[in-house]
Parts: structure tokens; C-alpha cells; sequence
């Protein structure tokens, strides 16, 4: 089996090293992402496509296991009924039956969602009812709860299908069944007399689907409103998936780490559609908690993940070092700024790391302590085989591109949006610029309108928003741009910069504009910060709230003897107040006076996703943060 595994790996490779033309002919023969499974999922077979890891062992499903989970589904969809056009969600961490349960549906002809497993019962609610959704897949029982606390205003809703059932088993409820009751049929239906003609019809399921059919929805953050579903077709994906080796330096059988949302467009595309173009194993972690520990485990060659990950990992390294002894401090801190010195030479002027401006060959004395200080460091960190280091979602802070450039790991960033089926634009490989999220691919145009907002056209484009037709003609116009609400620049060479949202940008009462990205990004760089928002609209200057790092604040209380008994006396001692203070005031030593943060207040509460003020995707609400906030906001402007 691993003879005829390396044999089919070789050969996949050997299509991989030319992959523009080959997978070109490919998506061609195989136009809606249906097919293309169906397809990949034959031509693969026994090779490794899923990996998950249950009480400590990791699992694996290959490529041929893979397909017939998902057949096992849609069969047993197709015989409950369910017609095609009708919505499934899922609801539940990232796991191999995620992806079971929506590529079952979708080739079966459904349109395929997601909600986010940390989403309230209410959110859950306008999901459900949005969606239109006749079927729920749930992960357990926590998760049941949720539903069945508002199933009695969901009436499109006719069954919910549970993953796991641990704690379920004295269940009694007709709407509710159980996932491996669900495949256990599909498997039969497959394996028993009228196998072969239940195997074809669902290859007729798959044949019907066309490129303009609506695939799967993917609901936007909410963070200007609630939640829209963005329709996501066919074509959307096999022009992304057709997009992925530009931007991904990945060969068959390398491993990717799926942790993200998986109802988030970006990791839907990373771990179900773009393993499809280059043959990477997803690997799922054992929950959310244990993130870290299984990046140290997988190693993966391919790994994206937004600003705020690799900045928890630089908080990590820059906590562990102050622990460290003396000695391995000041290798690291050596090591650290050689690498620095050299790559700032690099990046110098235009910011761009190219073939024309590597950094200076290090000297061995350079190598040697490079080595020490950061060989260990990225095995540590689950990076000691990255080819790709992808983020984006945000802007990403010039200090961490050069610290993980000193690691050794070009970070490079890309971006896109639900609205963009997830890419427009990326870094491609030793073409770093900092600020910069690099050229859009191959069809999709850019250019800037009013007030340089960005507009974006070509088949990466979603379809419009589910059920809301002005709202999807407010967002394309009528040549087909759409507009995306991002203030950009787009440089000679096409490389495109992502400044700010237009909404945000703060003008003060000195006329002054201010990009409030900008500051934040300085203020969560800090270990202590999670995250910030930038005050100063209509004000004379600008002020700041503070959302500190419960972890990394409560070890500063401990080390330094702070007292405290809750989080609310945590943000509001007097240590802990100087501490962001100081941090403040390192970020504003990069802006200009203009942009420097006068002033600042903690909230000092705990915010999770199912407060208000956070999306799932744990982004503040800026409207809402400055509304609740505003006594302590006009506490900072006392005249």
C-alpha cells in the first residue's frame, strides 16, 4: 500500500510541476466543484486526503474513504426527499463530518451552509430563518440546546441531524436523529441490490449541477448589521481553485491545519476546495483549545491564518524569551536583530523583498547564532516545514512580517472577502512589500472609485446576497464592479494596498483624516492587547479603547504581585493601567502627532462571541463598541 502510495504521489507531483496547463485542462473537463470532487476523489483513491485527531490518536480518511462519506450522505439525503435548491447548514466545530455533511448535500444538489459554532441561539435563529434551512446538521449536545431553543420559529426547518452522541442516547424527539444512523444508511443504499442505480443517481445528482448554480451561502460577519448569505455559485469556486497554485507553494501530499471556521469563506476555500487543485492533507485539531499543541504535531507545509494568530504566537516567543536564561535570551536577541538589520536593508524604499533586493548573505558567526536561536524555535512553534505562510482578514503589522523573516518564514499576505468567493489579490512568493497584499490573479480586475474605494470584477464575484436583491444591486453595479467599501491603492506595478474601511476612517475636528487601522494594529502588536478601537471622530485627538489580553495581563498580575479577584479588578489596576499605558506609548513612537493615542480606557469586561459588541469572527462592532462606550469615550474628552 505505501509503495502504490508513493508510486500515485510521484505521479501527482510530476502534474503539479507544470500546474497552470494541467489543472487549466482539468477544471475545463470538470466545471462545477461537484465534478472536480467526484473526480480528484477517483484519481486519488488510496492517497491521504483527511486527518483528525480523537483522544490523542490521529485518524485518516483517504481520498476514495473520503467520496464515499459524502455519497453515503447524499444518498441517504436524496432518500429522505430533500430537493434540489433547498438549504443545509451545519453547526459544529471543524471536523472530517463537516465536510461529509455539505459536500453531501451540494452534490446531492442542496445548497450547502454554515454557522458558526460559537454563535448565540438568537444568531443561530437568524441563520435559520435567513437561510431558509430545512435541515440542520449539529456537532452535540450543546449545540442541540441552541436549536432546540428556537426550532419553534425556524418553520422551514424539518430535521436536525446530530454528530455526536454523547449525553443524547435517552433522546426522545422525531425531529432529532444521529449522523452515523444517517451514513450507516447511505452505506446501504450504495452497498445493497439497487447499488449500482443508487450510485448512478447520484452521479446524476452531481452531473445536473451547473457553474451558475448557487453552491453554498457563507454569511458575513454582521459587523455593520445582521448577517447576509453570500451566495457562492459553482463557478465562483473552480475560478478560485483554478487560482491556488499562483499563490500556494504546496505539492501533493503536503499537510495543511484546518482551525479556522469553516462557515468563514476563507477556510471553506482552504480546507475543502483548494485541497482539490494541489492534493494537500487537511488535518483537523482535537478541539479548539489544543491548536497550538497540534501544529507542533502536523508541521504543516501550508497554513493560513488571520494577523491575530501570528501575532499570538510572537506574544508567545516574546513571553517565553522573558523567562528564558540569560544566555538563550541574548542568542535570541542577537540572532534577532542581525536578521532584522539585514531584511530592513531588503525591505528599504518600496518595501518589497525581491530577486533584486534579497537581504545581505549573513556571516557564519550570523548563521550560527540564526541557528541556535531559531532552528528549535520554529519546530516549537509548528513551523519548521512551512513553505506557505498566508494572512490576511486584516492588516497585517510590518513588525510581525519582519519577525517571522528573521524566523525565516516569509509571511505573505493576501486579501479577499466573503464577497470574492475569499481571494482577490496575494504576495506571490519573494515578493513581500510591506502594506502591500500583492497582484490580483490571473481575470480579476481592480480599480478605484469615489473616495478610492475598491472595486473588484471577474468570475470570483459571488452571485449576490440570499433573498436580498437591493442590497446585492447596491454592492455590483450594473458593468458587474463590485464594491467591495475598502479605501485602497493600487501601485504601478498593480499591487494592491488595503487601507482602511471608508466607514471607519476618522476625520477630526481639525479636518484631519486618520486610518484608525493603522493605530489598532500598532496597539494589538503588544502581548497585553487583543484587540483595540481607535476614538477621534469630530474630536481634537485621538483616544483609544483597550481590550487586554486575559492570559497574558493575569501572568503580568502574577509576576508583579498585583491583587485582584476578578477580570473587572484586573483591567482597572493600577499596575495594569500603567503596563498598557506603556505599550500605548511604544506605538505611538511609529505615528505621526497626529495619529498619537492622547488617551485610553480598558473595557473591563471579558467580551466573548456571544456578546454584542463581538462578530462570530470576533471583530468588535465599532458602531455599536462606540454607542455602549460613549460615557467612557466622553470620559477621555472632559472639555
Amino acid at each position: 500500500m505505501a509503495a502504490a502510495q508513493d508510486m500515485a504521489l510521484n505521479m501527482l507531483n510530476a502534474l503539479n510541476a507544470q500546474p497552470g496547463a494541467a489543472l487549466t485542462t482539468l477544471l475545463a473537463a470538470h466545471p462545477t466543484p461537484q465534478r472536480l470532487f467526484r473526480a480528484r476523489c477517483a484519481e486519488w483513491g488510496a492517497l491521504p486526503a483527511l486527518r483528525c485527531k480523537r483522544r490523542g490518536l490521529w485518524q485518516g480518511f483517504s481520498w476514495a474513504q473520503y467520496y464515499e462519506h459524502v455519497r453515503a450522505v447524499g444518498l441517504a439525503l436524496l432518500e429522505l426527499g430533500y430537493q434540489r435548491g433547498e438549504v443545509v447548514s451545519v453547526l459544529a466545530e471543524n471536523r472530517p463530518e463537516w465536510l461529509f455533511a455539505d459536500l453531501g448535500a451540494i452534490c446531492a444538489g442542496l445548497i450547502g451552509n454554515g454557522i458558526y459554532p460559537t454563535a448565540s441561539a438568537e444568531q443561530v435563529l437568524h441563520v435559520l430563518v435567513d437561510s431558509g434551512s430545512v435541515l440542520l446538521f449539529v456537532e452535540n449536545q450543546e449545540q442541540l440546546d441552541k436549536v432546540l431553543a428556537v426550532r419553534d420559529r425556524c418553520p422551514a426547518l424539518r430535521q436536525i441531524i446530530v454528530l455526536d452522541r454523547e449525553g443524547l442516547r435517552g433522546l426522545t424527539d422525531l425531529q432529532v436523529g444521529y449522523f452515523d444512523t444517517l451514513v450507516q444508511r447511505g452505506f446501504a443504499l450504495a452497498a445493497g441490490p439497487d447499488g449500482p442505480q443508487n450510485a448512478a443517481a447520484f452521479d446524476v445528482a452531481i452531473d445536473a449541477a451547473l457553474p451558475g448554480d448557487i453552491s453554498f451561502l457563507v454569511y458575513t460577519s454582521g459587523t455593520t448589521g445582521e448577517p447576509k448569505g453570500a451566495m457562492i455559485s459553482g463557478a465562483n469556486v473552480i475560478a478560485q481553485i483554478g487560482q491556488a497554485p499562483a499563490y500556494l507553494d504546496a505539492a501533493a501530499g503536503d499537510r495543511t491545519l484546518s482551525f479556522l471556521p469553516l462557515c468563514h469563506i476563507a477556510e471553506r476555500m482552504a480546507s475543502v476546495y483548494n485541497p482539490l487543485s494541489v492534493g494537500l492533507v487537511v488535518h483537523f485539531p482535537e478541539n479548539s483549545g489544543t491548536v497550538f499543541n497540534d501544529l507542533r504535531e502536523v508541521q504543516p507545509q501550508v497554513l493560513f491564518a488571520p494577523p491575530r494568530f501570528w501575532e499570538k504566537l510572537h506574544s508567545q516567543v516574546t513571553l517565553f524569551m522573558r523567562d528564558a536564561i540569560a544566555p538563550a535570551r541574548w542568542v535570541y536577541a542577537r540572532a534577532l536583530a542581525d536578521a532584522e538589520q539585514r531584511h530592513r536593508a531588503a525591505l528599504h524604499g518600496s518595501g518589497a523583498l525581491t530577486a533584486t533586493t534579497a537581504p545581505i548573505a549573513p556571516s557564519a558567526v550570523e548563521r550560527l547564532l540564526a541557528t541556535l536561536a531559531f532552528h528549535h524555535l520554529r519546530r516549537f512553534l509548528g513551523l519548521a516545514e512551512v513553505k506557505t505562510a498566508l494572512t490576511g482578514a486584516a492588516p497585517v503589522p510590518p513588525d510581525l512580517v519582519r519577525w517571522m523573516l528573521a524566523l525565516g518564514i516569509e509571511l505573505r499576505e493576501a486579501f479577499g472577502m466573503t464577497e470574492t468567493c475569499g481571494f482577490v489579490s496575494a504576495t506571490r512568493p519573494g515578493a513581500v512589500r510591506l502594506g502591500w497584499a500583492g497582484v490580483p490573479g490571473p481575470g480579476i480586475e481592480l480599480r478605484l472609485g469615489v473616495d478610492d474605494e475598491l472595486l473588484v470584477r471577474g468570475p470570483n464575484v459571488f452571485a449576490g446576497y440570499w433573498g436580498q436583491p437591493q442590497k446585492t444591486s447596491e454592492a455590483i453595479d450594473a458593468e458587474g464592479w463590485l464594491h467591495t467599501g475598502d479605501c485602497a491603492e493600487i501601485s504601478a506595478q498593480g499591487e494592491l494596498a488595503i487601507r482602511d474601511r471608508l466607514k471607519d476612517i476618522l476625520i477630526t475636528s481639525g479636518g484631519k483624516n486618520i486610518t484608525p487601522s493603522l493605530i489598532e494594529n500598532l496597539l494589538k502588536f503588544s502581548p497585553f492587547i487583543t484587540d483595540a478601537v481607535a476614538v477621534g471622530e469630530g474630536r481634537r485627538f485621538i483616544t483609544a479603547l483597550i481590550m487586554i489580553d486575559p492570559e497574558q495581563v493575569a501572568r503580568f498580575a502574577q509576576e508583579s504581585q498585583v491583587p485582584y479577584t476578578d477580570f473587572a479588578s484586573l483591567a482597572c489596576a493600577p499596575l495594569v493601567v500603567a503596563l498598557i499605558a506603556e505599550q500605548i506609548e511604544l506605538a505611538n513612537q511609529r505615528l505621526a502627532r497626529v495619529e498619537q493615542v492622547k488617551d485610553f480606557r480598558i473595557i473591563d469586561q471579558l467580551l466573548t462571541a456571544e456578546d454584542e459588541e463581538l462578530t462570530p469572527t470576533m471583530k468588535l462592532k465599532r458602531k455599536l463598541v462606540l454607542r455602549k462606550y460613549g460615557t467612557l469615550i466622553n470620559s477621555m474628552y472632559p472639555d
